[in-house]
């Protein structure tokens, strides 16, 4: 398939729609060129594992795929991050959340994460593991409201990580930004969820210690911006 000159500026939810997967695929392979052969064969593997864990797993309308390669895409292009462990970690950032046992294998007893998590270091390093794990929601208490203890969890475990709130805040992104290509009850429910932790977010990319330059910074207010006017037109709507 060929794909346009322009591939490497067009935004990723338009190379989602007219290109799907093969698009985003050759615009992660488009970014990842930057880097020298050893970084580039670490990103693949972690692409290559990636696409293996999540070969059956959707997101409505598309394969889950799409959206671990927009998170790791933004963080290359419009955040210009080249740590290759925060871009690894965002391939992987749902690997152990979705997929506990594949990565700890059958014969683990009991919850599968620690393992995963350990299986992830031997693969790639403990500070990928560390960074996944931060990203990582953990067993909810099923007498409180869920959506609260995701808001906690965002804002704890963020807190200690400041690496780990660059692959969280392009996963944000891909998720606020993007609730407008979701259908169905999933986008009032998308809505709710994520308006709340808008603030979060400004706050924690704000901070001194968050590893982004000024104009990065200004680009993910803006995109935060933008995503609490998606969510306003969703949910404010009169009666």
């Amino acid at each position: 398939m060929e794909f346009p000159a322009y591939l490497a500026t067009m935004p990723m939810h338009a190379i989602t729609e007219i290109h799907g997967e093969p698009g985003l695929l050759a615009r992660f392979r488009l970014e990842v060129e930057a880097f020298d052969e050893p970084a580039r064969e670490r990103l693949t593997a972690a692409l290559d594992l990636a696409a293996e864990l999540h070969r059956e797993d959707r997101r409505v309308r598309e394969p889950y795929l799409n959206h671990l390669l927009r998170v790791a895409i933004r963080m290359m292009h419009h955040y210009q991050v080249r740590d290759v462990d925060v871009i690894v970690a965002g391939l992987l950032h749902d690997a152990v959340e979705d997929h506990p046992a594949e990565l700890a294998g059958p014969e683990v007893p009991g919850d599968p994460t620690p393992a995963a998590l350990a299986a992830l270091a031997a693969r790639f390093g403990p500070r990928v593991a560390r960074l996944v794990g931060a990203v990582t929601n953990p067993a909810y208490d099923p007498g409180r409201d869920r959506h609260v203890q995701y808001r906690e969890h965002v804002a704890a475990s963020l807190d200690r990580e400041p690496w780990a709130r660059v692959i969280k805040v392009s996963d944000f992104t891909d998720n606020g930004v993007g609730v407008i290509h979701t259908v169905g009850p999933k986008v009032a429910r998308s809505a709710a969820k994520y308006r709340p932790l808008v603030p979060v977010f400004r706050d924690l990319i704000a901070r001194p210690d968050t590893p982004l330059s000024a104009p990065v910074k200004r680009h993910i207010f803006a995109q935060l911006d933008l995503a609490e006017e998606r969510f306003s037109a969703i949910l404010d709507q009169p009666n």
